[in-house]
């Protein structure tokens, strides 16, 4: 069997949910079987917001995981609260933009990249999570670029169409920033 579960952690507003919903759906167009378990606070923007995501070839029994492969962690809070989570030989994707402190884990790869910087060099800040999620595509090959692509397609609403290439070009960023 095999399956990849991982979760997005991060602030409200870095889009977190967005980036685990698109992996979600990316698995779907792929043919996988995938769960996707979004969690946020009251606060919303700001507060504290995750999303586990499984995607499995076979059926999976529960959204609910006590380690991952992989976190991939937008800020600093966030790779320090969810890092004990990540299996032996898993990893860990890091905006190093907003994790300054090193978050030891034994036996799991710290993958770092200054997604802030990247997006802001883009011409669009918010594009922070599609930058983490290439990367995290780059480091783990779970689904396709094009898969990811259609999913934002399909699932952003009519009026942030005109942000997909700014999205595309982020996302392809990512992936080759951690793929090479």
């Amino acid at each position: 069997m095999s399956c990849n579960d991982m979760i997005f952690a991060g602030s409200g507003g870095q889009g977190v949910l967005l980036a685990g919903k698109l992996l979600a759906w990316a698995g779907m167009l792929g043919g996988k079987q995938v769960t996707c378990f979004p969690s946020y606070g009251a606060e919303m923007r700001g507060g504290t917001a995750n999303c586990t995501v499984i995607i499995s070839d076979e059926e999976i029994g529960s959204p609910v995981v006590d380690s991952v492969k992989a976190l991939v962690a937008f800020n600093q809070a966030s790779a320090e609260k969810f890092a004990h989570k990540i299996s032996r030989g898993g990893i860990m994707v890091v905006n190093s933009s907003l994790v300054k402190n090193e978050v030891k884990r034994a036996g799991v790869k710290v993958i770092k990249v200054p997604a802030n910087d990247v997006a802001e060099g883009l011409g669009n800040a918010r594009a922070v999570n599609m930058v983490m999620l290439g990367a995290y595509l780059g480091a783990t090959g779970v689904v396709s670029l094009l898969d990811v692509a259609k999913a934002m397609e399909d699932s952003l609403p009519a009026r942030n169409k005109a942000l997909l290439p700014i999205n595309m070009a982020a996302l392809k960023k990512g992936f080759e920033m951690v793929s090479k």
